[in-house]
């Protein structure tokens, strides 16, 4: 057997009121497909069924005038949904137009119907009480039954469009991990350069022949600097805690490089340690002050990491020394990325890089904190 159409099928692309009017007339009809005409000719049909038994007059004659109702009805409903959003005020929502609308249309069409049906003229209508009470019934429960159908059409519109946004919030995350597979693969590639690797691995090798007391501690770094290269394959995340640790091993491997040249420190208190963060995301922002504003610079500097509570969330800076902001210098991809993934995750999280006080480059970022977690912040808000 086949089924009948759905005239508001769940699948059915959404879109809000246009800002514009529809050019041209056919345009306002938009919509209006032979599923939804028939469901209206049906739903008047069952009104007349009801209706009939209490009427004196032929059937055909009660469900003429019931159809005239439905399909007006279903028109008011089109015009009003393709209303322009800029020819209603603001603060009236397209759904309270629609009601309004079939509140008002609704009767005025049973009017229209119960005048044609007494030959044309007002004064055979108005003389005839039983007409009247026989417009009454017919605009009770042609209203009564639009409403309902009205507002059926609104739940599974509503219920529909958080379809779409549910569907838009996983297309977007799923692009997001696509983006962060990606950065992952070339921070591998980029992090871990061969001619870095030999020369850390020579300079070690050095410090053993020559018995320095500081070969175990860069080796060890350079340990950590690689466990920090290395894609999060399983996505477990990391804490605020090891990502100065590891900030602090990659800083240790750059001071071997340049020991004349650069100077680090790192101030993170007990109480943001243990706070979830995204991995590699503070390393993000040390290696663009190292390789953009120490290395360039023939003097050297400075960088200072600090993670400290500022009114309702995290920031952290990242300041430098070294050449400071080229004019017209675009960001790199690394910072590109990171900013993309702390929207994504983090809604109305900020960055900032900006020339520092004197010389060199801030970069600061700042990540809200739900009001729950600032006393608890071993559960803070990034939880993988």
């Amino acid at each position: 057997m086949r089924e009948l159409p759905d005239p508001f099928p769940l699948n059915a692309p959404l879109a809000d009121p246009p800002d514009e009017a529809p050019g041209r007339p056919m345009d306002w009809l938009m919509g209006l497909t032979f599923g939804r005409v028939l469901w209206a000719l049906l739903a008047g049909l069952a009104v007349a069924v009801v209706l009939n038994p209490i009427f004196g007059s032929p059937f055909p004659i009660l469900l003429a005038r019931v159809w005239i109702v439905a399909m007006v009805g279903l028109l008011t409903f089109q015009i009003t949904s393709r209303w322009p959003a800029r020819w209603r005020p603001a603060w009236l929502p397209s759904w309270v137009l629609q009601l309004v609308s079939m509140v008002v249309v609704v009767p005025a069409a049973s009017l229209f119907a119960a005048v044609l049906s007494a030959g044309g003229t007002w004064e055979a209508f108005a003389g005839d009480s039983m007409r009247i009470i026989g417009f009454v019934f017919v605009a009770e429960a042609c209203l009564m039954v639009g409403l309902v159908i009205l507002l059926t059409v609104m739940v599974r519109e509503r219920e529909a469009r958080a379809r779409q946004q549910a569907l838009h919030h996983a297309l977007e995350r799923s692009e997001w991990e696509r983006r962060n597979a990606d950065a992952q693969l070339k921070l591998l590639q980029a992090q871990i350069e061969p001619h870095f690797l030999f020369n850390t691995l020579a300079n070690i090798q050095q410090l053993v022949a020559t018995g320095a007391p500081q070969a175990p501690a860069v080796l060890g770094s350079l340990v950590n600097y690689l466990r920090a290269a290395m894609p999060d394959l399983k996505g477990q995340g990391s804490t605020l805690g090891r990502e100065f640790e590891l900030a602090r091993a990659y800083l240790e491997l750059m001071h071997l490089r340049m020991p004349d040249r650069m100077q680090f420190s790192l101030q993170l208190t007990d109480e943001l340690r243990g706070l979830h963060f995204p991995p590699a995301g503070l390393l993000t922002l040390v290696e663009n002050a190292v390789q953009h504003g120490i290395d360039p610079c023939e003097e050297g500097g400075l960088i200072e990491v600090t993670a400290t509570w500022q009114g309702d969330g995290i920031v952290l800076q990242v300041r430098d020394t070294g050449q400071g902001l080229v004019t017209g210098q675009e960001p790199g991809v690394g910072l590109a990325n990171l900013v993309e993934r702390m929207r994504l995750l983090h809604p109305g999280s900020s960055f900032q890089l900006q020339a520092g006080p004197g010389r060199g480059a801030l970069a600061c970022l700042r990540i809200p904190v739900p009001e729950s977690d600032h006393v608890h912040p071993g559960h803070g808000p990034f939880a993988p």
